[in-house]
């Protein structure tokens, strides 16, 4: 099987100009969709190598769901089950993965609020529900509650089971950023609809996927992003995928820690 760019790919272009797949800064760039990964299509299809050309900021998983990804300023890092935190090298691969070359199009300050309080007051900035955006939030936090998933092994299980094994990481007196992107409803099934947020500190010792956090005082910046390019594996577990869509529960259950 190829793991290339060369993958049969879908391209979603919501604005009047060509837009290249690599190289410009206004395209969500998608490893495989939110679907397929629920299903249990863990295998890598792409590497890391090929992923930084589409982008320097973004999330996702690796290869056998071996952890989550934080794509932060050019870096991308592997935050695993045990709670380590490491670089990842090219020729690592990924399954799904969200990048974008970040570039700010909107940026407000923020004082102590939780992270349900910090969404709603960023959703009130976006100008229009029907694009896709790039969530950045530098900051202090008081408490940061992410998670990790241990590698998965063969036959894989889905990703509700799956995240029945995840370990939960409390981190308290943090400076670091939050990583992520807004879907609109519309690609559910491609993506996650909403928010899709993790976290790394500036340490780059700890982090995860974001359950919740108490922000003390940071900065929030908004890219606004018309693009939106997925790329899809070209493997015989993807293709043997079921395509009927995502059951919204148990994709909530499943970002939220509440699977079942």
């Amino acid at each position: 099987m190829r793991h290339s760019v060369e993958a049969v790919a879908i391209m979603l272009v919501m604005s009047m100009q060509i837009v290249s797949p690599a190289g410009s800064g206004d395209v969500l760039f998608q490893v495989s969709t939110i679907s397929a990964l629920m299903d249990g299509v863990f295998d890598g299809s792409m590497s890391f190598g090929d992923l930084k050309r589409h982008g320097d900021f973004g999330l996702g998983t690796f290869d056998a769901l071996d952890g989550e990804m934080v794509g932060l300023d050019g870096h991308f890092y592997q935050v695993r089950a045990d709670g380590s935190v490491q670089e990842v090298n090219d020729s690592t691969l990924t399954p799904f993965s969200d990048v974008t070359f970040f570039d700010s199009d909107d940026e407000v300050a923020l004082g102590s609020s939780n992270m349900t309080q910090v969404e709603r007051c960023l959703e009130e900035l976006l100008p229009t529900r029907n694009i896709f955006y790039a969530i950045r939030i530098d900051g202090t936090f008081s408490h940061v509650r992410a998670r990790s998933v241990p590698p998965q092994s063969r036959p894989y299980p889905n990703l509700t089971i799956a995240v029945m094994n995840q370990s939960i990481f409390d981190l308290y007196n943090q400076s670091g950023t939050v990583v992520g992107f807004w879907t609109p409803s519309y690609a559910s099934g491609l993506n996650v609809p909403g928010y899709h947020l993790h976290f790394i500190n500036d340490e780059r010792t700890a982090g995860g996927h974001l359950l919740d956090f108490q922000l003390m005082s940071g900065n929030a910046s908004i890219d606004h992003t018309d693009g939106f390019m997925v790329v899809l594996p070209d493997n015989k577990d993807f293709y043997a995928a079921g395509t009927g869509g995502v059951d919204a529960r148990e994709l909530e259950a499943v970002e939220s820690m509440k699977p079942g």
